[in-house]
């Protein structure tokens, strides 16, 4: 019983970490969202629930622990997703690089953009004397830009029991036209605990508070305009994102040989304030994800999964309204052949008041055959 009660040390200091931070900073609710979509259709399909059970070039994103796992052969994986008929697009591509050293490590690179270009400015629509010239509506864009890096080292290997340590060091940089640009920096924090089927897992991201710091660059003519149509004029200022902890379990029914079913839960717990979900609480919310995953013969998958649990107000009966329980539905499915692998799901992107949803593909590569898949 040892190896649990190193995983249940460890939650308890991120946990810690992140009440510490909740208490002495006051954060934009919300910032760097773009970081909370997720990558990778397997996990998308499963309800974004793989804090657990992640193991490969993903996991830099979703547990940086489970990086250590991808011990024989390199991996790049890549997706694309769209929003809002392409207007808004969405990628992510990794790669994890085995490391030569006695115990298995892993070094990965990730890289995220959320971007929506062709954007209309019309700062200059209206002339002087009042007249409208269109020619004079130019277009930019609005991009958020990461790179994580990641490390992942095994420290137990004994048998079917191991337990796994990683990090993320992230650099984030957003850009909006030619009027404003951030840099910002966070940590993120992983643990992984494996015994026969069972798999528990823990990540803290943001750990250390992620700092944004903006810069704006109006010209004259655009703070002219800017005033004249009682618009404020952004200063440097500092967004930050307080930690949020995942908790995962996960466990693999064995059927026979040839079909496994793998069933995981999270629960994502944020420390900025009351948000919209099943626990709501200031400072803390939780919000939990389901996800099952069908295994067949290690080369075909299945995946449901639930996510974005909310209480809602009943609209059938508009006189005695009662709150029911509601949540976000994504499918999704995945074959291997070989060194390939090509995952598939159908999730919404956005949020429960306005869902969108959208088909995502993933693209996952090992670049040395293996000869022999575990």
């Amino acid at each position: 019983m040892k190896y649990p009660w190193l995983l249940l040390i460890s939650i308890s200091v991120l946990l810690g970490v992140a009440q510490v931070h909740a208490q002495f900073f006051k954060p934009r609710i919300y910032s760097n969202e773009f970081l909370n979509i997720g990558s990778g259709a397997r996990a998308l399909g499963m309800g974004s629930t793989t804090v657990a059970s992640a193991s490969d070039a993903t996991s830099g994103y979703w547990n940086p622990a489970g990086l250590s796992y991808n011990k024989d052969n390199p991996s790049i994986t890549a997706m694309h997703a769209e929003y809002f008929s392409g207007i808004g697009k969405y990628d992510y591509a990794a790669a994890v690089f085995p490391l030569n050293t006695d115990k298995p490590s892993t070094f990965g690179i990730s890289f995220i953009r959320f971007g929506v270009d062709d954007i209309a400015n019309t700062l200059d629509l209206v002339q002087p004397d009042g007249s409208i010239n269109y020619d004079n509506i130019t277009t930019f864009s609005s991009a958020d830009y990461a790179l994580l890096l990641s490390y992942s080292r095994m420290l137990i290997n004994e048998g079917d029991r191991s337990l796994s340590i990683g990090g993320n060091a992230k650099i984030i940089y957003r850009k909006v036209g030619s009027f404003a640009n951030a840099i910002g920096f966070g940590f993120d924090g992983g643990i992984m605990y494996r015994n026969g089927n069972l798999q528990l897992g823990a990540v803290a991201r943001d750990i250390t508070t992620t700092f944004n710091a903006w810069r704006f660059s109006f010209t004259d003519r655009e703070k002219e305009v800017l005033y004249l149509t009682d618009n404020e004029i952004p200063v440097k200022s500092t967004e930050t994102t307080l930690p949020r902890l995942i908790l995962g379990g996960a466990y693999n029914f064995e059927f026979s040989d040839k079909f496994h079913l793998l069933g995981e839960a999270n629960l994502d717990m944020t420390f900025d304030g009351k948000r919209n979900t099943v626990i709501s609480s200031n400072p803390i919310s939780i919000d939990p994800h389901l996800g099952l995953e069908a295994n067949i013969n290690n080369a075909v998958f299945i995946r449901a999964g639930a996510s974005n649990f909310q209480r809602t107000l009943d609209d059938a009966d508009t006189l005695n309204q009662k709150k029911v329980l509601i949540f976000q539905p994504s499918i999704g499915a995945g074959f291997k052949l070989g060194n390939v692998k090509i995952d598939y799901a159908f999730t919404n992107l956005t949020n429960q008041s306005n869902p969108l949803y959208t088909h995502i593909f993933s693209l996952t590569v090992d670049l040395v055959k293996k000869e022999h898949y575990q």
